[in-house]
């Protein structure tokens, strides 16, 4: 019996010590990183930084792949409707990411709107790989020592510090490749599929805004690249399954103002400092028309926005700047 007890003590033990010692260390590297931003990675600095926003702040949160922070810039709607958002998105992020980074959002938020832009959500999953995914998403939310274990080396080294600027999650990006690929949204009664883990987690995402009283849309940013009207399709028949808002804002180029051959950063992938401002300044008005979200300018509170503001005009105006002369050059 004694032996027995032993059997079981002992591991019993080691795993609680374990779990301390990962707590524990994940609590450091968390403070750390708020603390030392510019040690953390790219991919994780919009997590991060969001931690740093007080409380109960933000009224929109923008999560998703590289078509989110390329698409909208929070301080953009600041400016022009003074609504407080910010951009929760990572290059590649999966849909495991996006539900945890809502679930880490809501620690220290309240937003009334969460805005999910949809690419990351035809990037296949077979079931093996995204079960082991949503395991991994599901330790790094709870210790988040292994997401952010490089930081750690970077503050012991004094090295590797990231020198990309972040607006509320949005980066400027001046860079013009255009896109001449034509028309690219052409009408099919067919769909694109979602596998069923995206389908599953896209479910749990709907779930939790609704359990929080958020009101859920979904848009799709322009791209060539990664949008078809198949996809269109699929996300249409969703967002009614869903009771959802979808925009498509492929459908709207012309009324966005998009002109290819400037607004691309990348032959028709992402969009530059030009096109992210046109979809910014529509998403702005979009937001305050359909969930009558008021400008909060005027308060206390968001004093050190109009000051951020100030620092972006500033630097978007260069990469405007940048972005035209580069138009210019090569017409």
């Amino acid at each position: 019996m004694q032996d027995f007890r032993k059997k079981i003590v002992r591991p019993v033990a080691f795993c609680a010590i374990l779990l301390c010692l990962l707590m524990a260390a994940s609590a450091v590297m968390s403070a750390l990183a708020r603390t030392n931003t510019d040690l953390v990675q790219n991919r994780n600095k919009s997590m991060v930084e969001l931690e740093n926003e007080p409380a109960d702040t933000i009224d929109v949160l923008v999560i998703g792949d590289s078509e989110s922070y390329t698409t909208v810039s929070p301080m953009e709607i600041w400016d022009k409707e003074g609504i407080p958002s910010y951009v929760g998105g990572q290059t590649g992020q999966k849909i495991q990411e996006s539900y945890y980074m809502l679930k880490k959002a809501l620690k220290t938020q309240k937003p009334k709107v969460v805005a999910i832009e949809t690419n990351m959500i035809f990037r296949p999953q077979s079931a093996v790989r995204g079960i082991k995914e949503t395991l991994v998403q599901t330790m790094l939310y709870y210790f988040p020592v292994f997401r952010l274990h490089n930081s750690w080396k970077a503050w012991v080294t004094g090295e590797d510090k990231r020198s990309q600027t972040f607006y509320k999650g949005f980066v400027l990006r001046d860079v013009v490749e255009a896109y001449t690929g034509g028309s690219y949204m052409k009408k099919t009664a067919k769909t694109e599929r979602m596998s069923r883990i995206t389908r599953f987690m896209m479910d749990q995402i709907v779930s939790l805004c609704r359990k929080n009283n958020i009101q859920l849309f979904l848009y799709s940013a322009p791209s060539p690249k990664n949008y078809s009207f198949r996809k269109h399709n699929t996300m249409e028949a969703y967002a009614r399954e869903n009771g959802l808002k979808y925009l498509d804002l492929n459908l709207k180029i012309k009324e966005l103002g998009i002109n290819w051959s400037e607004d691309s950063l990348d032959k028709g992938d992402h969009l530059n400092i030009l096109g992210a401002v046109k979809v910014s300044d529509y998403l702005g008005r979009y937001l305050k028309k359909e969930y009558h979200l008021k400008s909060r300018k005027s308060e206390s509170t968001y004093r050190s926005w109009n000051e951020s503001l100030i620092q972006y005009r500033e630097a978007a105006q260069n990469a405007e700047k940048q972005a035209k002369k580069k138009v210019k050059a090569g017409s």
